[in-house]
């Protein structure tokens, strides 16, 4: 969910920082980095620096995207995708999710006639207030033009080009919102924040997060991909499907373990005190945003899960 740059601190700072923001703690660092673009082949082009990783298809007359980074980043990621496109206009942009570091170019591509897609739940979030309980901060409406104009409750395929697209919600993880978008030819997979490198996965519990779905939407992915695909994710760098079990077997552990410590009454301090995540901290950071979000996603799900209240 937040940018390439050091996702380790900046979450370190959130959690110590009243009020933090979404963009305002990448701010400074997003002024002074550069959008870099990498071909994987003639017709896909990786984006980075721009607030989330970028995947532009050129076609023979227009481009797709998925997902388009910050707002304040917008500008130059739009004006880089034309100078790689030869000019071509984007005609269709996918958003993995609401959140901002990813629809930040819905607006200037919305009022310039883009078809914007998305599940139906990003875009009744993107269309309303939202208030983020674990970030102290609220989100206003977005602008009408910036909203995604074909939405869906499943999945959906289409053709782009001479390319193949295949689309679907993986409801309830990353957010209640999350969608993949696979392009089966070149055997991409963008997984949007479903897939994190480098730090704990975000739990947006506030809009529909939760660890269980997480879990879910991950074994989706699996079952989507081989040991060739290359997994695209919110921020970082591009990952194999190895990587992508390892995430997996982690947060499906955790989910056990933060289930038992819930069952035996402990809160999220009692649970953060007990060092569940102990042996996979070294690799993913301190666990303490994780292991509160995750909390309150479960209380979310304590009919289902049982044993609780």
């Amino acid at each position: 969910m937040f940018p390439n740059l050091d996702r380790r601190h900046f979450l370190g700072a959130l959690m110590g920082a009243a009020g933090a923001s979404l963009c305002r703690a990448e701010a400074a660092p997003l002024a002074a980095a550069k959008l870099s673009a990498t071909n994987s082949n003639a017709s896909f082009i990786h984006i980075t620096g721009a607030g989330s990783n970028v995947l532009a298809v050129i076609g023979a007359d227009g481009v797709l995207m998925v997902d388009g980074g910050l707002k304040e980043r917008s500008a130059d990621l739009l004006k880089l995708v034309a100078e790689q496109s030869g000019g071509r206009p984007v005609q269709t942009l996918f958003n993995t999710h609401w959140h901002v570091d990813h629809t930040g170019s819905n607006e200037a591509l919305g009022k310039a006639g883009a078809k914007i897609v998305a599940s139906e739940n990003t875009r009744l979030w993107l269309g309303t207030e939202i208030d983020v309980g674990w970030q102290k901060k609220t989100y206003e409406p977005s602008p009408k033009a910036a909203l995604p104009n074909q939405t869906f409750y499943t999945s959906g395929k289409m053709t782009f080009g001479k390319e193949q697209v295949e689309y679907a919600v993986m409801p309830q993880a990353h957010t209640d919102g999350d969608i993949y978008v696979f392009f089966p030819g070149p055997n991409i997979l963008v997984a949007g924040d479903v897939v994190s490198v480098g730090s704990y996965p975000i739990l947006d519990y506030t809009t529909g997060g939760w660890i269980g779905g997480m879990v879910n939407a991950q074994r989706t992915l699996l079952q989507l991909t081989n040991m060739d695909t290359r997994i695209i994710p919110g921020t970082g760098p591009v990952q194999t499907k190895a990587d992508l079990q390892a995430l997996n077997d982690m947060c499906n552990t955790l989910r056990d373990r933060f289930l038992k410590l819930m069952k035996q009454g402990m809160g999220p301090k009692e649970m953060i005190a007990a060092k569940p995540t102990k042996e996979y901290d070294e690799k993913w950071g301190d666990p303490e945003l994780f292991i509160a979000n995750a909390y309150r996603g479960l209380w979310g799900h304590v009919r289902e899960l049982g044993g609780i209240v």
